[in-house]
């Protein structure tokens, strides 16, 4: 008989079809029994990765190593496609979960915005102030829960865990009211809903009689100033509506982002003017009180000159502003780079959340790559995941699933060759065996355990296991288990942590 060898020789020089499906019929089982068990027993999932693994060996033939056992090389390949595919099913029911309780908020059977939004700001009044005061922050605002706390003047921990009962507490009064609502469809109605644009160029009308009536002044010079703000404002405005009406819908989460960054720009210019035109003001005065005092003229001359400079300085921001491409439409090159530096910011910031909170972290992490970090945030967490717990412990269990099949089964596989199949006494003997040494904190986090001695749902059949020794998240973080036969994967949730006497 042709031994696995020759028939992979064969089917890298002649493309040959007869042999690779020679290859497939006598590995399939194989296959599928490792996908089987990773997978949790669904026979359809099971079926894809085997037909993943396969594909891959078809494709790629000659990433195999010379010599290599392929039973051996498929068991360790399944092994890690069916991981990574059981998380990414994981994620897309995540994802489906909070699409279907978005779409209950605008089914004709839930209440709508409209018969909502009346009671809103009742309930709110009805709210401590601390709780009113989060509320407003993070969805009328729009703030980042590490601005909500640096406002409320607590961490960035304390301001989510402030604001999840705000949440449920306006909850639970519209429910006295007769409006049944999610906590989680509250939310994203406050986050959509809540804040409507102002009308174009009140910001600019209001600033103009808001420092007219608090001066009373009628002077030439500060006519000027108010008849120059009002014409500012109106530009500025004008730009920021060109760019929302104009924006083309395959864009429209960077046109949203645009959108943004150009209303906090013109709150910024509101306020920034509102204190020029005071400042204007008193040094107009002081013109009039200072006429006898060269040297205070001079002063006064020379701070006229700073602001009417600043002044100039705004006029050219809004002029590039409203000059600028924003209002056309973005070419397949720019739509992609958009993309890509979105995507780029998420992995960023969830980089910044594990950095900002190290307990939340594991030193697993180091074996992420950037397709790795990118698959993380394919979907909107801030939307979805306003407390980040899910996508940090997304992050540690996948990271410490590639550490567990990658170099600690090989670890453990070169362990068993060279020990006659016996299991370690202590997880510090694998260290040999690496193929890069690996950090003693890496190792300090995993255990040597009876199988006995885990739940019955992620028990291998084996007496010793590899694993880990605790969650930062029972509810988030996902258990890997790792014999020197076979490796098992845990339902994320807190049941595959409980301890079995």
């Amino acid at each position: 008989m042709i031994d696995d060898e020759q028939l992979l020789e064969q089917y890298k020089r002649e493309k040959s079809e007869t042999a690779f499906t020679e290859l497939v019929r006598r590995h399939v089982d194989l296959v599928y029994s490792v996908a089987l068990r990773v997978v949790n027993g669904d026979s359809h999932l099971a079926q894809d990765v085997a037909q993943k693994v396969f594909i891959h060996l078809a494709r790629k033939p000659r990433i195999l190593p010379k010599r290599v056992a392929l039973a051996g090389w498929l068991h360790r390949h399944t092994s890690f496609t069916a991981a990574t595919t059981v998380r990414t099913e994981c994620r897309r029911r995540d994802r489906e979960k909070v699409a279907m309780e978005m779409k209950e908020l605008n089914d004709t059977a839930e209440p709508r915005w409209e018969s909502i939004a009346p009671l809103v700001d009742k309930a709110l009044s009805d709210l401590r102030a601390a709780d009113r005061d989060a509320l407003v922050l993070r969805f009328f605002k729009r703030q980042e829960l590490r601005e909500v706390g640096a406002a409320l003047g607590v961490n960035e921990d304390t301001a989510q865990k402030r604001v999840s009962r705000a949440l449920e507490k306006l909850r639970s009064i519209l429910s006295q009211r007769g409006v049944a609502l999610t906590a989680a469809a509250l939310g994203c109605a406050l986050a959509s809903e809540a804040v409507s644009a102002a009308p174009a160029g009140l910001a600019a009308t209001v600033t103009v009689a808001s420092l007219t009536a608090a001066t009373e002044v009628t002077t030439t010079f500060t006519l000027l100033k108010i008849m120059a703000a009002l014409k500012l404002n109106t530009g500025i405005v004008g730009a920021i509506m060109v760019i929302s009406v104009a924006a083309p819908l395959m864009v429209q989460h960077q046109a949203q982002a645009k959108l943004h960054q150009a209303s906090l720009m013109l709150r910024e210019r509101d306020e920034k003017i509102a204190r020029l035109g005071i400042e204007l003001d008193q040094f107009s005065n002081s013109i009039a009180q200072a006429q006898s005092s060269s040297a205070r003229q001079v002063v006064i001359n020379n701070e006229l000159l700073k602001l009417r400079g600043e002044l100039g300085m705004l006029q050219a921001t809004v002029k590039d502003l409203a000059a600028s491409k924003t209002n056309a439409p973005l070419s397949r090159e720019e739509a992609l780079a958009s993309m890509r530096q979105l995507y780029q910011n998420r992995v960023s910031h969830l980089k910044g959340l594990l950095a900002e909170n190290p307990a939340e972290a594991v030193p697993e992490l180091q074996f992420l790559t950037e397709k790795d970090w990118l698959e993380l945030v394919e979907y909107d967490h801030h939307r979805i995941d306003p407390d980040n717990s899910h996508a940090l412990g997304s992050a540690r269990s996948t990271a410490q699933i590639h550490f567990a099949m990658g170099p600690l089964y090989s670890a453990l596989q070169k362990y068993g060759k060279m020990n006659n199949g016996q299991f370690p006494n202590d997880i510090e003997q694998l260290a040999p065996y690496f193929d890069t040494p690996v950090d003693s904190s890496v190792l300090q986090d995993w255990a040597i355990m009876s199988t006995r001695s885990l739940p019955a749902g992620i028990r291998v059949e084996e007496d010793w296991v590899i694993t880990q020794k605790a969650a930062i998240n029972p509810e988030r973080d996902q258990r890997t288990v790792v014999g020197l036969k076979s490796m098992r994967l845990g339902t994320v949730g807190a049941g595959d942590w409980a301890s079995v006497q």
